[in-house]
């Protein structure tokens, strides 16, 4: 429990249905939904579009989305709602306009096949008991009547303005010709109009009518090899989520090409070492999370892209045997060498939330447009804000992510799920791009090595990598700041805080759900 001398946020109680989200109207639109009859997929999706309002530069309907399910008495289900790129786009013709390594993030290329929309209704009708019109509601009615730009997203809007001066972001997202500040109103009626659409003609729209039509014309204007039957070939796909064991519990991750396979080597890594050897403050607890890290993301820059890409398989990868073998490379005293590892762009572009129903149906879900306002460019028409997933893509011959006709990228964001004894035992996730594989493990490990509730977990201070440097934020002590130079590590303080998350843990002991909600955002858990 905390010291309530201090100040900080207390884990929400309750005991029928709980949600969380980094903003309090995308909260407020969840519980509203689950309290009128709504399944946790109905929930989900009446959050996620109204987040699309409230933090553009984080997620837009032209982003991609994953998610994990968890229904009593039912196995885990995926889905991969990721886009790929035009079927035009081969290697070689990036290789001969002299690309590589890998594809600017706001180069149009970077721009693929927006995968939100098509998984937001196969959502609604596997799992939803309201449709996608009832579904946006909400999102069509604050978009179209404005809302007050919180705090963290107006200090995000101001920092994150994409360069080159596009026209339909500055006509959508500069009103007046500036960033809205905190409490400013701020409507979109474009935006309204697109999900007026959606709610009358349903995805199709998006990826055989007119909203995919304007987003093809604007890209296509500056050089874009899509097509609309890049657009019109998209689906979605259920998968079966990938799972490793840590500390008798079942963590569950979506398969790659996400990187959810990267926080499952991570967490094999540090379970070779006793945690509880050390506080979760100490210079070595840091130092084992961030060279462990450093591993699982050198695995994951060599190994991952599409399943069908990649040569070495997910089981061998997700072996306790690969774990000890990493582990052995860690030494407790100094860190591994700095010339391995290349930065891997950590941002806080995504949103994630996560909602538990009065039946028991978890849901964990991720939604994102990559970068801060993805490829720094929105249809002047339909007012949407467009990925840059591409700019994962790596040029090189023979890599599992390289790019190529109708592939899908290297995702970073991953939704997480764990379970014990085939249920549920908590739905979370982390958003901050590269990040979310570390802060995964972070979050985990609070929680299961050191007690942890999880508005605690999520509270903790955070350290990442960027290349040779660790980034650590201010709230860490001096004395582990102290303790991880002298292993080696190059400290420098972020520009912001580390990312992001969401936590809703079931203690089926006293029959309640515990949720947290990070800091770092503006949002909140509630539950009834």
């Amino acid at each position: 429990m905390r010291d309530f001398q201090f100040p900080g946020r207390s884990p929400v109680y309750a005991t029928r249905a709980m949600v969380a989200t980094s903003h309090p109207l995308a909260s407020e639109t969840a519980i509203r939904t689950l309290r009128e009859g709504g399944t946790a997929a109905d929930a989900a999706v009446a959050a996620v579009a109204l987040l699309c309002v409230l933090e553009p530069h984080m997620v837009s309907p032209a982003g991609d989305c994953f998610f994990i399910v968890s229904k009593p008495g039912k196995p885990l289900e995926g889905y991969n709602g990721s886009g790929r790129s035009a079927k035009a786009a081969k290697l070689d013709w990036f290789k001969e306009r002299g690309y590589g390594p890998g594809i600017p993030e706001h180069d149009i290329h970077a721009v693929t096949v927006p995968g939100a929309v098509e998984a937001w209704e196969t959502l609604l009708k596997r799992h939803g008991r309201f449709g996608l019109d009832r579904a946006l509601q909400r999102a069509i009615e604050i978009a179209e009547n404005g809302h007050a730009v919180a705090p963290r997203v107006a200090q995000d809007w101001r920092t994150h303005v994409p360069p080159g001066g596009d026209a339909g972001f500055a006509k959508h997202y500069l009103p007046g010709g500036r960033t809205p500040q905190a409490g400013q109103i701020f409507v979109n009626k474009a935006l309204g109009k697109t999900y007026r659409l959606l709610a009358k003609q349903g995805a199709r729209a998006m990826y055989e009518g007119e909203i995919g039509e304007d987003i093809v014309k604007t890209i296509q204007a500056h050089g874009s090899l899509m097509t609309m039957d890049d657009f019109a070939a998209h689906k979605g796909e259920v998968v079966k989520p990938i799972t490793a064991p840590y500390e008798g519990y079942d963590v569950a991750e979506i398969p790659p090409n996400g990187q959810g396979l990267t926080a499952l080597v991570i967490l094999n890594i540090l379970e070779q070492f006793d945690h509880r050897a050390f506080g979760p403050l100490s210079a070595e607890r840091y130092h084992l999370l961030l060279e462990a890290t450093r591993l699982g993301y050198a695995m994951r820059d060599q190994e991952i892209g599409e399943s069908a890409a990649m040569s070495r398989s997910v089981k061998a990868l997700t072996s306790k045997a690969y774990g000890k073998k990493l582990a052995g490379l860690i030494s407790r005293d100094h860190r591994l060498s700095p010339k391995a590892f290349p930065p891997p762009r950590p941002e806080n572009h995504t949103v994630y939330l996560s909602i538990i129903d009065q039946d028991g149906m978890a849901i964990s879900f991720i939604c994102s447009i990559f970068s801060n306002f993805g490829v720094g460019r929105a249809t002047k028409k339909t007012g949407l804000v467009l990925q840059n997933r591409g700019s994962s893509f790596r040029v090189i011959d023979g890599h599992p992510n390289a790019i190529a006709p109708s592939k899908r990228p290297m995702h970073t964001i991953i939704p997480g799920m764990v379970m014990k004894n085939g249920e549920v035992e908590a739905s979370f996730g982390v958003m901050g791009g590269a990040y979310q594989a570390c802060g995964h493990a972070h979050i985990l490990t609070n929680m299961f090595d050191y007690g942890m509730d999880p508005q605690e977990a999520l509270d903790q201070p955070r350290a990442f990598f960027d290349g040779p440097s660790t980034t650590a934020e201010r709230s860490l002590p001096a004395e582990a700041l102290e303790g991880l130079a002298q292993r080696g590590h190059d400290i420098k303080m972020p520009l912001g805080p580390i990312g992001g998350g969401q936590v809703i843990r079931v203690d089926r002991t006293r029959g309640i759900l515990i949720g947290g909600s990070d800091p770092r955002k503006d949002g909140m858990a509630l539950g009834y």
